[in-house]
């Protein structure tokens, strides 16, 4: 079967280096989806350990179609039989850009229509009760084209579970981890979050660093479908507890000037059982002692728009300038909407990307520090 794995715009080629390191070859990549052939194993281990990914949907299938019609033999023609059990509990959720039928009610209603008729061919009755479990079923019309797909993750794949007190302006836990994968980290350098809020970038990086499935504190939609054998979710778990990494010492630390933001921290930590491989403390990021060579800084400071106006905003950013874009050794990652960054810090970055936090169209600016000496230069000199 086919399955297409959604993504935030902008992090496409992450996500794609993320599934080719789960061994996955052959993926079609367009505009904040990626598509690859695969089996229900494979919709198991996408959902547990894509951290970059939206969700992980069944690719029913594909066809033209500008008429009510050509959409309700196109969606008949489907195997619904495989996937939706007698007492499954479906809803049709629908979007339309640029097509002719641009009536999203319409669209749905006509898709449930046939899906329904189709499992009438099995199931030989009439009404269905829709007392089972769920399964949610997307008719999307792009240009006439329809596609429609079975969602398996049920809520986004950035909930991972862990992140039960969330800051005033919460960071999408799928985006924090892009940034420190689009980053220099690797887990045997220091990692210092200054503006870290409730802990999402620092605890994203600590998952990496212990190589832990992001998904392994949830549970996903397709787990409870009786079409698929719970044994699968089962190994692909077991699987995930196995590749866990606890002998690789971490260096990661988060600061805050709020009090609030590091106990939320703190406690969004403990709950994935990384309490130990981060450190959270209050301070002003002007009055951080920065004392190791060679390390990271990633970090998401106000933006003033997500928070309200913050009068001086601009003196922040100069200040968190002067002190850590100067530092000879470290390389420095900042995420923000902010217009002019480069001009009002007076340093160009190295590289520079667009992504979106939420519907906020933000740069992450990076600032490329030395590459540290190897073990062998070390002893040389």
């Amino acid at each position: 079967m086919k399955i297409l794995v959604t993504t935030a715009f902008g992090l496409e080629a992450v996500c794609r280096r993320e599934m080719e390191k789960l061994g996955y070859e052959n993926i079609t990549v367009a505009d904040g989806r990626l598509v690859m052939e695969g089996n229900v194993e494979d919709v198991a281990r996408l959902n547990l350990w894509l951290r970059t990914a939206d969700r992980v949907l069944i690719l029913m299938g594909e066809f033209h179609a500008d008429t009510f019609d050509e959409l309700y033999e196109g969606v008949k023609k489907l195997d619904w039989e495989n996937w939706i059990d007698p007492m499954g509990n479906f809803t049709v959720e629908g979007r339309s850009v640029k097509s002719k039928l641009f009536s999203i009610k319409d669209c749905q209603r006509i898709t449930e229509r046939a899906l329904i008729d189709k499992l009438k061919q099995r199931d030989k009755k009439e009404y269905y009760e829709k007392t089972g479990v769920r399964y949610r079923v997307e008719v999307a019309l792009l240009k006439d084209i329809a596609t429609i797909t079975l969602d398996t993750s049920g809520v986004g794949l950035h909930k991972r579970g862990y992140r039960a007190r969330a800051g005033d302006a919460p960071l999408k836990e799928t985006l924090a981890a892009a940034l420190v994968m689009l980053s220099f980290w690797r887990p045997d350098r220091v990692l210092f979050d200054p503006f870290c809020g409730s802990g999402t970038i620092a605890i994203e990086a600590a998952m990496i660093g212990r190589n832990m499935a992001p998904g392994l504190s949830r549970d996903f939609e397709a787990e409870h479908w009786p079409m698929i054998d719970k044994k699968i979710w089962k190994d692909a778990r077991v699987e995930a507890r196995s590749k866990m990494d606890f002998s690789t010492p971490l260096t990661i630390m988060g600061s805050d000037i709020d009090h609030r933001s590091i106990l939320r921290a703190r406690d969004n930590a403990e709950l994935i059982g990384l309490e130990d491989d981060i450190t959270f403390f209050i301070k002003d990021m002007r009055e951080v002692d920065i004392k190791d060579d060679y390390g990271v800084i990633i970090t998401n400071p106000p933006y003033g728009e997500r928070m309200g106006e913050i009068t001086d905003l601009a003196q922040l950013y100069v200040d968190f300038a002067g002190k850590y874009l100067t530092l000879p050794t470290w390389s420095v990652y900042v995420i923000t909407s902010y217009p002019d960054f480069e001009q009002l810090v007076l340093k160009k970055a190295d590289r520079r990307r667009k992504l979106y936090n939420g519907r906020i169209e933000t740069q992450y600016y990076q600032y490329l520090g030395p590459r540290p000496p190897r073990e062998k230069d070390v002893e040389e000199k």
